[in-house]
């Protein structure tokens, strides 16, 4: 498994980061099996990847739900996975007293729910054929926390015990699972909280990307797409093998302080 190339199924890959690690992955010749809710979105990131050479699906997938993830192996017919990038993320920026209930549930089963039942429904599959590869997308947030995120830390928090367990249950077999936890990557997804966060914290858009965003870090830049893509690449690898229930921060010396 270590010479050919790959089947990976990526979630929330029709765009941002997880169209990025599809097309890096695909540029190494890996075939990559774009899942998103948006099926047009899909199918037009797939088009695009297609185009790099290599075999590319569009796979409609609500990671919230659970009927459709069993049935996952199902519908993928003959093509089996053997790297699931649990990718799909949403944010919600207040503070707690103002945080809609149903807003909070929702972003626990995209992040940490949907990854999960994901991981539990190709996990035989990646067993029987002695090769698998977990790469969970946390954040800077799945070790540290920020104020008006109480979901969103909470899911990526809980990512990481989950990422672990898992690591210890897979231990008998050549299967890792891991978190990649980026400091701030310029995304559509990121783009949007500058707007949330200067409300809540009362600055200006300005002052949230340079004393928020990027004051905590030593390097002071976002995190690019294609770091987080290359350290993907590196954990599917023979030399990755025993590297497993890791968080790989990639924070810009942030967690130093």
């Amino acid at each position: 498994m270590y010479s050919q190339p790959k089947n990976i199924l990526i979630t929330g890959a029709a765009s941002g980061i997880g169209l990025g690690i599809g097309k890096y992955l695909a540029s190494k010749g890996n075939n990559i099996i774009v899942a998103d809710m948006n099926i047009d979105a899909a199918e037009k990131a797939s088009k695009e990847i297609a185009e790099l050479g290599v075999k590319s699906q569009a796979l409609a997938l609500d990671v919230t739900d659970n009927i459709a993830i069993a049935n996952l192996t199902k519908t993928l017919g003959d093509t089996t996975i053997d790297v699931l990038v649990n990718n799909a993320g949403i944010q919600h920026v207040s503070r707690l007293e103002d945080f809609p209930p149903e807003k909070w549930q929702l972003l626990v089963n995209v992040m940490l729910v949907g990854p999960a039942m994901l991981t539990q429904a190709l996990l035989p599959q990646m067993r029987a054929q002695n090769y698998g590869r977990i790469i969970n997308v946390g954040s800077i947030h799945s070790v540290i926390a920020s104020p008006f995120k109480s979901a969103y830390v909470a899911a990526k928090h809980g990512l990481v015990g989950f990422t672990k367990t898992v690591a210890l249950e897979t231990g008998d077999c050549d299967v890792t699972i891991n978190n990649l936890c980026p400091a701030y990557v310029k995304t559509p997804l990121v783009e949007a909280q500058i707007s949330a966060q200067a409300k809540e914290n009362n600055m200006t858009e300005t002052e949230v990307v340079e004393k928020i965003m990027l004051e905590p870090m030593p390097k002071k830049s976002f995190i690019d797409i294609e770091e987080l893509a290359g350290c993907a690449e590196f954990l599917m690898t023979k030399a990755a093998r025993n590297m497993t229930a890791q968080n790989i921060i990639l924070d810009g010396g942030w967690t130093a302080r």
